[in-house]
């Protein structure tokens, strides 16, 4: 059964539409069996960030991390909001979206916690969408990246359905780490529609506005 994403959307044309998680937790026994990894070798290509249309309320589950881990939803105006990326930075990338993508495993809230909704580390090994992306950006910070760079994000998958995903914002565009794939992509690759991610500025949203990209096919 699909898990609800609460609070997903606050602005039209989405209003209406009810939207589940089951992406999160259920599709991802693909990770393992994927026949290659991404490359350390080289940077991603440079490319456009994904536009902020304006403000947005916080996804609830997000809110109520927060309330329990302050320090996790702090932004620190001193820290860069996006990050000149370089070759070293991109191997961590690489390596810690591949580690955790490997170390949790699957479960929905409803069966992990027996409530619809909770956003938290995955600490015992098991989670969904965003508790996975939750870990990649606790690595990353203790790895040297800056948090504010480091943004939890709400889209639409290729499914329809609510899906959180970990937006790094750099000098070459947006990359999206995921945990229902290992390779990192630009957010215009990835296939998804962009509804709203953690404000850079505080704790009020960014709104996407919906912005699509390109479905990827099977290969890419």
């Amino acid at each position: 059964m699909r898990q609800p994403l609460f609070g997903l959307l606050n602005t039209r044309p989405f209003s209406k539409t009810i939207l589940r998680l089951a992406a999160c937790a259920l599709t991802l026994a693909a990770i393992g069996s994927e026949a290659h990894a991404q490359t350390v070798a080289g940077l991603p290509g440079a490319s456009q960030p994904v536009g902020m249309i304006g403000a947005a309320k916080p996804i609830q589950g997000w809110v109520r991390f927060c309330e329990q881990n302050p320090a996790e939803c702090a932004v620190d105006l001193s820290e860069p909001a996006t990050i000149n990326i370089t070759p070293k930075d991109w191997q961590t990338l690489v390596r810690i979206n591949q580690q955790v993508n490997a170390d949790v495993k699957a479960k929905t809230d409803k069966d992990h916690w027996g409530v619809e909704d909770r956003w938290d580390f995955a600490e015992d090994g098991y989670g969904d969408c965003e508790d996975y992306q939750l870990v990649k950006r606790k690595r990353l910070v203790e790895a040297g990246f800056p948090r504010r760079a480091l943004r939890m994000t709400v889209v639409i998958d290729e499914e329809g359905a609510g899906h959180a995903v970990m937006m790094v914002r750099t000098n070459r565009g947006d990359l999206i780490l995921d945990n229902k794939k290992n390779a990192i992509l630009p957010w215009h690759k990835t296939g998804y529609t962009y509804i709203k991610r953690e404000g850079d500025q505080g704790a009020t949203w960014a709104s996407l506005g919906g912005q699509t990209s390109p479905t990827m096919t099977a290969n890419q």
